[in-house]
């Protein structure tokens, strides 16, 4: 069988473009080098008051202005950063990529200025405040800006235009498996032959006081706001939860053969991708962790690889108690014995949670793990939960040559997604 195609008889997938923007920076090898430094994104929030808050932390973006502020705004600024640096790095110009374009961005509501500005507006039949009273005046004073705003779809819409994808885009959001679920939709539609080539990005740029609230009483986050760039620790004993973030991340996807046919360079292949979902609770993992489990052996068997092939886990590791926690159960039982050579580090200890664009981000950085046989490092590690043995690449990057990486994402609500990536088109 030819190399083009994979152990199923399908296209290969080659990645042909990245692009990334983090708190630590806006472009691939920025982040890349304080990932490999160790650096920290981490910050006290400025953008908002936090008074009278519980996490007063966060890896917000603030070096892209967007005024007046809104995490749509913000959202599909990150997101036109990383799209057009894959697109640059694919050697591809808006409107050449000939395909469809795979989002995946955070389910934002209106912001409190716009509800109050709505709030403030005349004739509304209703004296008591609320949700229903917002929609009488939303009804009589008709705002396609508004409309626009808060339309699911109108990131993807605003960014075929800029981008030039082809066919109508794709908004998806599957939480903190968005991501890495925006990729598979991509890697799914050339596989079926759909399309030879697309684009995937995942973006989120919504840490506002509401969504910090809202985590918060989920009792989700870390309230450790003393030292920022010490919060988020990944798999270490006092982890006490995840520090939110902002970002984006972008790969060009394409079919081995179209690459090979215009001469691009291949930055890494997608091998598998396995797909579950966990309908035990809205916030929390099965105990048994079959789910978790099950997508982790579904994405190595879509890859026609085994647990001893896999040189490096990217975790989801949120430094959440009970994630860490569950990912550790479900790592343990598919690897066995092999999981005590197999590096785990969590790139979310630099970068915090950028939730919706997490799977996307990760997989760019695992790529680049094995490009330059460099393993980032899960900084912050200082105390070993004896409950949770990995090897964690404790706060030092690590050279190694690695050929396969796992990348993993578990959303609330169920949703868990695994890619697997290759280093070269295997033979």
């Amino acid at each position: 069988m030819s190399a083009d195609f994979d152990h199923l008889g399908r296209p290969v997938v080659a990645v042909t473009g990245l692009g990334l923007v983090t708190s630590l920076g806006q472009g691939v090898e920025d982040n890349w080098a304080a990932l490999r430094e160790g650096r920290s994104g981490i910050h006290s929030i400025t953008r908002f008051s936090t008074q009278n808050l519980r996490t007063t932390i966060a890896g917000t973006v603030d070096f892209m202005k967007v005024e007046p502020w809104t995490g749509i705004d913000l959202s599909y600024a990150l997101a036109e950063s990383a799209g057009r640096e894959a697109l640059a790095m694919a050697g591809l110009s808006a409107g050449e990529i000939g395909g469809p374009l795979f989002l995946a961005a955070p389910p934002i509501e209106l912001e409190w200025p716009a509800r109050f500005a709505l709030d403030a507006m005349d004739g509304s039949a209703r004296e008591e405040a609320g949700y229903e009273r917002l929609m009488e005046i939303a009804r009589s004073h008709r705002s396609s800006a508004t409309y626009d705003l808060t339309l699911f779809g109108g990131i993807s819409e605003r960014l075929a235009d800029i981008l030039g994808t082809r066919g109508l885009p794709v908004t998806l959001s599957t939480a903190c498996a968005s991501g890495a679920s925006a990729i598979q939709l991509g890697v799914e539609a050339i596989r079926r032959g759909e399309t030879s080539r697309c684009i995937a990005i995942g973006t989120d740029g919504s840490v506002g006081a509401e969504a910090l609230i809202r985590f918060s009483l989920l009792s989700a986050l870390s309230t450790q706001n003393d030292v920022p760039e010490k919060a988020s620790k990944p798999f270490s004993k006092d982890r006490d939860g995840f520090v939110m973030a902002e970002g984006a991340g972008a790969v060009v996807l394409e079919s081995l053969a179209s690459a090979r046919a215009r001469g691009a360079t291949v930055y890494g292949v997608l091998l598998g991708c396995g797909e579950k979902a966990d309908d035990f609770h809205r916030t929390r993992s099965k105990p048994d962790g079959s789910p978790i489990i099950a997508t982790i052996k579904a994405g190595l068997d879509d890859a026609g690889l085994s647990p001893s092939d896999i040189g490096y886990v990217n975790a989801h590791g949120t430094s959440t108690p009970e994630n860490d926690r569950m990912e550790h159960l479900g790592l343990s039982a598919v690897f066995g014995e092999a999981l005590a050579g197999t590096p785990v580090s969590s790139s979310k200890s630099m970068i915090g949670h950028t939730l919706t664009a997490a799977g996307a981000i990760e997989a760019v950085i695992s790529l680049l793990a094995m490009r330059d046989g460099s393993l980032p490092p899960t900084i912050n590690y200082e105390q070993a939960d004896p409950a949770i043995a990995l090897d964690t690449v404790p706060n030092k990057a690590r050279n190694a040559d690695v050929s396969a990486t796992l990348s993993n994402s578990f959303g609330f609500g169920g949703q868990n997604v695994s890619l697997v990536l290759g280093r070269e088109p295997r033979s």
